[in-house]
């Protein structure tokens, strides 16, 4: 008890002091984790439109996918990336792999599948008629689907949230494609990992606080823009 009490103590010491190691790697999991979010709603915003208010063949089996790639786990995600971006992959040549962009191109394949399964749902019970009035407007296809992600906005940020969430917390892309490398692709759960292992539990401490504040604050956003939905 005596060294989690000491650690916890070494713990908001760094945080409060300013500990150059502990902010740079909290610097780096959110400079990564919010680019892949935005990458993946750029994406995943069409495709749940597409999803949401399409009538074709196969849409069933089209939401059984994604929704499947929702529990889809992180290493699986490395792997298959790590495959491409390798030296002998058909990436290879780009060099990316143990870099930033490679660690992003993995959270974009596990945020994606996030925002497009929940934008979907949420069109589908959406008013039908929100569609139908700003086409007859004139307002234009594309305003038409702004104001219909306008109508669910409450539902579309969660899905955000949640997204940002699901690759600020993972460990399986960022240790496999970024490498842990200190300075570069270190993240916050990568930190945590390597920390422990290395018996500076101070850090690694610090590192889990940060963690635990980021999980909370995102609980509490999940919270409120459900119950304004429910309303």
């Amino acid at each position: 008890m005596g060294q989690l009490f000491d650690s916890i103590a070494e713990a908001f010491h760094l945080l409060s002091g300013g500990d150059i190691e502990v902010y740079g790697l909290i610097g780096t999991s959110f400079r990564v984790a919010l680019t892949s979010t935005v990458i993946a709603a750029i994406i995943a915003f069409p495709l749940g439109i597409w999803l949401g208010l399409g009538k074709f063949k196969g849409k069933r089996a089209i939401d059984i996918i994604f929704n499947t790639l929702l529990f889809l786990p992180t290493v699986v995600v490395g792997h298959l990336v790590y495959m491409f971006l390798t030296r002998e992959g058909p990436l290879g040549d780009y060099r990316l792999l143990f870099s930033q962009t490679a660690i992003v191109i993995g959270q974009v394949i596990l945020a994606t599948p996030i925002i497009t399964a929940m934008v979907s749902n949420a069109i589908r019970v959406a008013d039908p008629r929100i569609m139908a009035t700003s086409l007859a407007l004139g307002t234009g296809r594309l305003r038409a689907y702004a104001a219909l992600l306008g109508e669910i906005r409450e539902l579309v940020l969660l899905s955000v949230v949640a997204a940002f969430g699901r690759v600020i917390a993972e460990v399986g892309v960022s240790m496999m494609l970024g490498g842990n490398i200190f300075g570069k692709t270190r993240t916050i759960t990568t930190g945590i990992a390597l920390l422990t292992s290395q018996g500076e539990f101070g850090r690694a401490t610090a590192l889990g606080l940060v963690l635990l504040i980021i999980v909370f604050i995102i609980n509490i956003l999940v919270y409120q823009a459900t119950h304004r939905a429910g309303t």
